[in-house]
């Protein structure tokens, strides 16, 4: 008997829509589409419950429905706005003044703006807003709150300095909250592409070869660094393994090595390893007994070191990998390298005092790439997030060390809400209405 296939849930569906706390290009589709409720063909119930579940999807979808019920509260902050010239002309007994006391306007006389209304009904999810995890979202240090919520779990998270592993936590006026810097780049910034490392070029920015050819990006290829020359160093320390240039006071005796990288045979991958040691341990050797420059006494100890430190890993060849092997060639190509561009010290030199560098000679670059990171580098905003960059009033952000701090609860002001939602104010109400009677 076959069985059925069981429905796929969709977090952002295009069928039946939920706006989330999120930047997803979806949800961003999904809320270009709201709209004012249908009040023709549905009955109340039909109507208040469907403002109900559109909007607890975008506003604590991960608090329980019970746990909500009793964080409901009918009364919201709110401010009226006063203006103190009115107030000092008038002691509000026009206020009281009925008809045929003269107060009226007649026909042509202007009548006064009349004050536009305070949308309270929009600030039925206020208490939300003091979770920490909304919070963090809002600051613009997550791209939605779900994420925000994984970083205070994992503990990327400070509240007034302490370590804070709550999301739920109920922020009070005056808390500062701080997220780690790096989690914050990995959140709001572009995804890094997973390419292979031969396709990896610092001048693309990291983009798939596509995305180069699009955006008309002038990439080095591997061609042209194939052609490059070789360095003078490595030049020198290839002729001088040649000629077998060594001396035998620095580390060992030269003929001990010759005898021992004879008698290795190529067949065996451990012979191999062994051979391909002391072969980098006779290039050491030529580098200390003919540099191309006079080498420093630091960069004389760090070669002696390097060497120590070849002959106990001789010692284990049976055991040694690649990797190990990769990473003392680039040991050594490090050393080389600064070798290379070590200036010969003169008398001259020696006596001279030291000048101060200015920032031009530091060539800082404040957005380098590096293939390390766990994004894109230069590191560059997400897409789509424009439309949810906003910051609320009740926050005060500073970017630079990604930190905020919880000014005050959000307010409801004539014409204006804090609570920042994509519904429509209708929605609000009946959202409103749906809570007033409890369930």
């Amino acid at each position: 008997m076959p069985t059925l296939r069981s429905r796929q849930w969709r977090f952002h569906g295009l069928k039946k829509p939920k706006v989330r706390q999120d930047w997803n290009k979806y949800n961003l589709y999904n809320i270009s589409r709201l709209s004012i409720p249908n009040t023709a063909t549905r009955t109340y119930f039909q109507q208040k419950w469907t403002a109900k579940a559109s909007t607890r999807a975008y506003h604590g979808e991960v608090v329980p429905e019970k746990q909500w019920e009793r964080m409901f509260s009918r009364t919201a902050n709110a401010v009226v706005a006063m203006d103190p010239a009115y107030l000092a002309e008038h002691d509000g007994s026009e206020h009281a003044a009925g008809r045929g006391s003269g107060l009226e306007k007649g026909p042509g006389e202007r009548r006064p703006k009349e004050p536009e209304r305070t949308p309270y009904t929009q600030m039925v999810y206020h208490p939300l807003e003091r979770r920490l995890d909304t919070a963090i979202f809002r600051a613009l240090f997550a791209s939605s709150t779900r994420q925000a919520r994984q970083f205070v779990g994992h503990g990327h998270v400070k509240v007034n300095g302490k370590v804070l592993r709550q999301p739920g936590y109920l922020l009070n006026p005056g808390d500062m909250f701080q997220v780690t810097p790096e989690k914050v780049m990995i959140g709001t910034g572009a995804p890094k592409r997973k390419l292979p490392d031969r396709e990896y070029d610092p001048t693309t920015f990291g983009f798939a070869p596509w995305e180069v050819t699009r955006r008309g990006i002038t990439s080095t290829t591997s061609s042209q660094q194939a052609t490059e020359p070789a360095s003078s160093t490595e030049e020198a320390l290839e002729a001088a393994v040649e000629e077998d240039i060594v001396e035998e006071e620095e580390i060992e005796d030269t003929e001990d090595l010759e005898a021992e990288s004879l008698a290795i045979s190529d067949s065996d991958p451990a012979k191999t390893i062994k051979k391909q040691i002391l072969d980098l341990r006779s290039r050491v050797k030529v580098l200390l007994t003919n540099p191309p420059k006079k080498l420093s006494g630091t960069l004389k100890q760090d070669l002696r070191a390097f060497a120590k430190s070849l002959k106990s890993t001789l010692s284990r060849a049976a055991t040694t990998t690649a990797s190990t092997l990769d990473d003392l060639e680039a040991e050594f190509s490090t050393l080389s390298s600064r070798a290379d561009t070590t200036p010969a010290p003169t008398p001259d030199t020696q006596t001279q005092t030291p000048t101060k560098r200015s920032k031009k000679d530091d060539q800082y670059i404040p957005n380098p790439f590096d293939r390390e990171k766990p994004y894109a580098t230069p590191w560059r905003p997400r897409d789509f997030m424009a439309a949810f960059a906003f910051i609320p009033r009740y926050l005060e952000v500073n970017q630079n060390i990604c930190s905020a701090v919880y000014l005050r609860h959000p307010v409801c002001k004539p014409g204006l809400a804090e609570v920042p939602t994509p519904f429509h104010h209708e929605t609000g109400q009946l959202t409103f209405n749906w809570y007033l009677r409890r369930r």
